[in-house]
């Protein structure tokens, strides 16, 4: 009798599996320019608390308002959102770079932020020009730039004709204005503002305020601006409340 021979053992199937793929890094959202992480500040030693744990964001071309009464945290947080004062705790970054970290912050914020205060800050002896040529001198922006940059600037603001004068002979409304020049001198993607309506009448308060948006508009910059006046806040794209150091957001986008 024939045997038939065994076939031979085949070796079990292969089966492909795919590679073990590691997660992806989150990418980080390039259009949050400014953000405050849990931050705290206090003052003569800890005994007045001005920040409790904030947590802020604006995204690029936006328009915050900052409301709340006197005392709230307002100016401090722009303070600290513009690299003119230190959290005791917590992060504050501009353009996703963190400010504590970075090896110059004077630098960075440099050309990244502009700020206007509520009582301007302008130097009363010096002429509206020479005022606002001292950000780009700072900067090593060349004098021929500086001042195309500064024709361009008063001319959107109403002030060409005051190029010459000292500040001291400037009304409210342009020295606020002048201060608005000065902000932008360097081509900032940030401005910042304490209360820039504050010591204006009403009149010229909404001229100077709808600058602030046209400017805003046309520069592409996030503006965060602190204020009082809740009529004017609420033409802005967000309207952020402050009490008693903390962030409430009645009308979040």
């Amino acid at each position: 009798m024939k045997l038939t021979p065994k076939p031979p053992s085949l070796p079990p199937p292969f089966i492909l599996r795919e590679p073990s793929v590691p997660p992806r890094p989150a990418v980080p959202d390039t259009s949050v320019v400014l953000r405050a992480t849990d931050v705290w500040k206090s003052y003569d030693d800890g005994a007045i608390t001005v920040l409790n744990g904030v947590n802020f964001e604006a995204i690029e071309g936006q328009t915050v308002a900052l409301c709340g009464p006197s005392g709230c945290g307002k100016s401090t947080l722009l303070h600290l959102l513009g690299g003119l004062d230190e959290p005791d705790r917590g992060r504050i970054s501009v353009n996703s770079i963190e400010l504590n970290r970075h090896r110059s912050r004077l630098d960075l914020l440099r050309y990244q932020v502009g700020f206007v205060f509520q009582m301007h800050n302008l130097i009363p002896d010096l002429t509206l020009e020479e005022n606002c040529l001292i950000p780009t001198v700072a900067a090593g922006i060349s004098r021929s730039s500086a001042l195309a940059r500064l024709k361009h600037l008063t001319g959107r603001t109403g002030l060409s004709h005051r190029l010459n004068h000292r500040i001291q002979k400037l009304s409210g409304g342009e020295r606020q204005r002048t201060a608005l020049c000065r902000a932008l001198m360097n081509h900032p993607r940030i401005l910042l503002a304490d209360e820039p309506t504050g010591s204006l009448d009403e009149n010229t308060s909404a001229t100077v305020f709808q600058l602030l948006l046209d400017i805003a508009a046309t520069e592409g910059v996030t503006l965060v601006m602190a204020t009082h006046d809740r009529k004017l806040a609420e033409r802005c794209d967000r309207l952020v409340e402050m009490h008693d150091g903390r962030i409430r957001e009645p009308h979040p986008l």
